[in-house]
């Protein structure tokens, strides 16, 4: 099989960002293009809006979340770039496994290598399963990673590690 493109989609958790180290190690011997992916959600709320159109505060908060996503997309380009990687960041809008399943076809990938949370029990009936519907509506091949599978390393935020106290 000949890989010349793996999508990559990010939320920016930690299980996501070491799915990409996974995709740029597993890219390398193709010498295979990166494309990363972000999905914005738009926010549904159920109040009505008696006015007839959107309200300016959700219409804020979404810009926000594109601007945030943006410069989070362009330190991971910068960063991956330092490892001589071809890699190209993309950011839509829309439901996350529609846009990431819209994008692989658009953009033509050979392979989506994406992170799954590991919910189960209630939170995954719930809040479903972003990679469970991807890999169920792809026309590619989709690889899933797990919290903690062998050779996947997960990465910490900072926020993430225990004050002691001396």
């Amino acid at each position: 099989m000949l890989i010349k493109r793996i999508l990559v989609p990010v939320d920016f958790s930690p299980n996501s960002l070491a799915a990409l180290d996974y995709a740029a190690d597993f890219s390398k011997p193709f010498k295979a293009e990166i494309a990363l992916l972000f999905v914005v959600e738009p926010i549904y709320y159920t109040v009505p809006d008696f006015a007839g159109g959107a309200s300016p505060a959700m219409a804020a908060l979404l810009d926000e979340q594109i601007r945030s996503g943006r410069a989070q997309l362009l330190r991971l380009e910068q960063r991956y770039s330092r490892r001589r990687l071809k890699l190209r960041a993309l950011l839509q809008t829309g439901t996350p496994h529609q846009a990431i399943v819209d994008t692989a076809n658009q953009i033509k990938v050979d392979l989506i290598i994406m992170a799954t949370h590991g919910r189960t029990g209630v939170s995954h009936l719930l809040l479903g399963s972003v990679s469970e519907r991807v890999v169920r509506a792809a026309t590619c091949p989709v690889l899933t990673l797990r919290p903690g599978q062998k050779g996947v390393r997960t990465r910490k935020r900072p926020s993430d590690k225990k004050r002691t106290r001396k």
